[in-house]
């Protein structure tokens, strides 16, 4: 198995997934063209915004990726090439894409409501309540694994692979790039508000602003510490939180859209280019280093292949910006295969190295394993491998601080709508003004993760990855209820709703007994202790929910 074989093989799969599975969807669940959408129905100009489809894909895109579809197939691939590559493509056509797509669908149906409205409206406002805790705890989570991902690409003083280096010029580089990209989306937000160009103009605008900051990034780094770097990137999570998603967000999903998109079409590139062999064993073994295949597997590859994650971006951002219902499977199921592609990139890059060879480079963590795998194809054709190491890591910052913007936001709005209630005389109660109040809610929510990100993002991403994918369940749950009681066909939705159960409840059963045996035995650290409580409100909240939505599946209409 070369790289290009395994490329085109995947861009085939995905592709037909979309031309025939996705169209297959959404004439059997029907869309109304004529339709007015929640973005207009309902236009604050905070949240509800409508969109360019161009814009709109650009934002549930760069939310949705993160870091997640290079960590996951890096980290899986102790299993071998062949289960990988398998759960990407399968798990990205059968299960996440249709769960991108179900979650907007039922959302751009319902006035642009999340999931924990969804489940309010169709299974009960019990199962409501104790999603929204699920999800603000799984936020909360989300943000502290993605900052501390964030400020690690950012320090300045971080070890380089370059020995007697002081300074990391490549994070400092990223840093200086990434401060930009901020203060040039706030700019491309008002020239996309006010200038009312056409697209074309509009996407030259952030192609040269997006090369300026490019430019200007590799030529003035900025070296600061990771710990300050945590401070900076939390002050700046705040205002994106609160601030209308057609000033920062929108805009900088925007901007970031071309630098994503390019670090894919030169990796596709560098493939064509070296076509690097296959290093990896087909498959390993069942077990490797006392993990075993199931469920870890399933657990470890989340955002390439199934990702609790997208159902509240796709319900709790993308759909409030859907101008017409036809861009929903573009955007939804669309930017889902396109992350499937990335995947297959990342375990492409992985296997392209003998063993030992990657750190025997200095490349330690999974992003600097892709971003030192594409700088090799490229040096192929000429290209420094310095300039590309720099630009990949930049893109997969970019990932992840994009990440950071959607998953704070709906942090806050989980926080806030679980203690909103249709009860006019509650609603003038002082103290659910206070937890209401968006900026209280934010403030919290920002707090908790913050203290959770001192921990560290080894120690929080194994629970993040079982939190996710039981998360899965509770969207593909909800979803499934909202189609059969709209009478809608649903049924595509029960296999991977059941296998995804079965993943998660043995994923986390297997943490919770792991963790309390190091109670008994040794006693418990700070980021173990915490992961333990989350573990087990997780597991608890996620199966109450799931087996209420189960019994209205089972009910007889």
């Amino acid at each position: 198995m070369t790289g290009i074989l395994m490329m085109v093989i995947a861009i085939v799969v995905l592709g037909c997934g979309y031309v025939f599975y996705g169209r297959y969807l959404q004439k059997k669940w029907g869309i109304d063209p004529n339709a007015k959408t929640p973005a207009y129905e309902l236009e604050d100009g905070v949240d509800y915004v409508p969109a360019d489809t161009n814009v709109v894909f650009g934002h549930q895109f760069a939310s949705i990726a993160g870091a997640g579809p290079i960590n996951g197939p890096i980290q899986a691939a102790v299993f071998g090439w062949l289960p990988v590559l398998l759960w990407i493509l399968i798990g990205g056509v059968f299960f996440g894409a249709v769960q991108d797509f179900s979650s907007m669908y039922a959302s751009v149906k319902n006035k642009g409501r999340t999931i924990g409205y969804i489940i309010e409206e169709y299974i009960g406002k019990l199962g409501k309540k104790l999603f929204l805790l699920f999800c603000w705890l799984f936020c909360i989570l989300v943000i502290a694994a993605f900052a501390d991902v964030v400020a690690g690409t950012f320090d300045g003083f971080a070890a380089s692979a370059k020995e007697g280096v002081k300074n990391n010029y490549s994070n400092g580089a990223v840093a200086t790039t990434s401060m930009l990209f901020i203060l040039e989306a706030v700019i491309l937000g008002i020239i996309l508000r006010k200038g009312k160009l056409n697209k074309w103009i509009n996407t030259g605008i952030a192609i040269v602003m997006l090369i300026a900051a490019v430019a200007l990034g590799l030529a003035f780094p900025i070296y600061i510490s990771k710990g300050m770097w945590h401070i900076i990137v939390f002050v700046y999570i705040l205002i994106a939180c609160v601030a209308p998603v057609n000033v920062l967000l929108q805009p900088r999903d925007y901007l970031n859209s071309y630098l994503l998109i390019f670090m894919i079409v030169a990796a596709v590139i560098g493939i064509l280019v070296g076509n690097p062999a296959c290093n990896l064993e087909a498959f390993t073994a069942f077990e490797v280093n006392g993990s075993y295949l199931f469920p870890t597997l399933f657990v470890t590859i989340a955002c390439g292949a199934v990702s609790g994650f997208h159902s509240l971006i796709s319900s709790g951002t993308a759909s409030k910006q859907i101008k017409n219902e036809k861009n929903m499977l573009p955007v939804s199921f669309g930017s889902m295969l396109m992350e499937c592609m990335l995947a297959v990139v990342a375990l492409i890059a992985v296997a392209s190295f003998s063993k030992g060879e990657a750190a025997a480079q200095g490349l330690v963590t999974q992003p600097q394993i892709f971003a030192g795998a594409i700088a090799n194809f490229l040096t192929e054709i000429g290209l420094s491998y310095d300039l590309v190491f720099t630009l990949i890591n930049l893109a997969v910052s970019a990932f992840a601080l994009t990440s950071l913007d959607s998953v704070a936001r709906i942090g806050r709005l989980s926080f806030q709508e679980f203690f909103q209630d249709d009860d006019d005389k509650e609603k003038e109660k002082a103290h659910i003004k206070v937890l209401t109040n968006k900026y209280f809610s934010t403030i919290i929510t920002l707090v908790l993760a913050y203290l959770l990100a001192k921990v560290g993002y080894a120690q929080i991403w194994p629970l993040f990855g079982s939190g996710n994918q039981l998360l899965s369940v509770l969207a593909l749950v909800a979803c499934a209820v909202f189609l059969k009681k709209t009478k809608r066909q649903g049924a595509m939705l029960w296999i991977p709703m059941v296998f995804m159960m079965a993943v998660t409840f043995t994923a986390l059963g297997i943490t919770i007994y792991k963790l309390g045996g190091q109670l008994i035995t040794v006693g418990l650290s700070l980021g173990n202790t915490l992961q333990l409580i989350f573990a087990a409100l997780l597991l608890i909240l996620g199966v109450i929910v799931a087996i209420q939505g189960i019994k209205r599946l089972a009910q007889k209409e």
